[in-house]
């Protein structure tokens, strides 16, 4: 078992992610999950972040974070994921409650006292990263890699910058600094695993009730990929993660160096990834190229019908 928190801002993909990390089919020790803001308003990503705990069963502290990024104002995006974040299927009021207490020191809790190294798997903005490496950096001592989606050689946002580091990119400057190893899903491979009409059709043929929830956040995500970027489905970007933790050999990496941009007027939140190795910067980045399409898929719908599983 792998020793990991989630750190999110539910947000479609990120809500599939925590399905494949909490599924039958995952080794993963989920210590808790932890929402900033991002996709939407942290409230809101923690509702939602409830919610799918809710409906899988998961017994797991969900605590909240970052209300903003570091320096700037928040920046949200409810054309893609809708007003709620998880716009799509209709769901019931959580009963589930928030724990108490901040997701920073939650995070330098877990850290400090886990026997094992913990790996942090953050799949929205990198403010509570960041905070939690400022406040306590001794945890770097126990953490054994940063998991992360965002960034790439291009953007979604701006043309030169991901969501997820241009909400912050700040924190994301601290976090790629911090001398902590990092494993980075970019756009560059992201958009290799576009949930299209035949995965969604796939998926639609999974008779349990958690395939059904993903069917309906894959054809509400399609639709806004579609309408914004003339895409033929939804990229499930934080899905690589707990993919990738499940199994890493379907990916390819390169050891790359990664700095972030946080000065230019129109670069801003750019992540630089130094493939040809120009700089002579030290390689600071495993920085995903690539996937196996057809594995990712046939795990991914494996994921998927282990929900419809007995329990042993």
């Amino acid at each position: 078992m792998r020793n990991v928190i989630l750190d999110c801002d539910p947000g479609h993909d990120d809500a599939i992610s925590i399905i494949i990390g909490a599924s039958k089919r995952s080794e993963l020790n989920i210590l808790g999950i932890t929402t900033v803001a991002g996709n939407v308003e942290v409230d809101k990503n923690t509702r939602n972040a409830l919610q799918v705990c809710e409906m899988l069963n998961l017994d797991v502290p969900v605590v909240e974070g970052a209300v903003r990024p570091l320096v700037r104002e928040s920046e949200v995006a409810p054309e893609i994921h809708g007003d709620t974040g998880l716009d799509g299927p209709v769901l019931s009021p959580p009963e589930k409650k928030k724990s108490p207490g901040h997701a920073v020191d939650f995070i330098i809790g877990e850290v400090r006292k886990s026997d094992e190294k913990v790996t942090l798997v953050p799949t929205g903005p990198l403010t509570n990263i960041a905070l939690a490496l400022i406040k306590d950096p001794s945890i770097k001592d126990n953490i054994d890699e940063i998991v992360l989606m965002g960034g790439g050689t291009f953007g979604n946002w701006t043309p030169a910058a991901e969501f997820n580091i241009y909400v912050d990119a700040e924190a994301a400057k601290v976090v790629y600094e911090s001398g902590v190893p990092v494993t980075m899903f970019g756009l560059d491979v992201t958009h290799q695993v576009i949930a299209d009409e035949a995965v969604i059709s796939r998926v639609a043929e999974i008779d349990n009730d958690i395939a059904g929830f993903v069917k309906e956040l894959l054809i509400f995500f399609a639709e806004t990929y579609k309408n914004h970027f003339g895409f033929p489905g939804g990229p499930i970007h934080d899905a690589c993660t707990t993919m990738y933790l499940l199994d890493p050999e379907m990916f390819t990496f390169e050891d790359v160096n990664v700095t972030i941009e946080t000065k230019g007027e129109a670069t801003y939140g750019m992540t630089v990834v130094d493939l040809l190795k120009t700089t002579g910067k030290a390689e600071n980045v495993k920085f995903a190229t690539g996937v196996d399409e057809e594995t990712f898929w046939k795990i991914f719908l494996d994921v998927l019908a282990s929900y419809g599983e007995a329990d042993a």
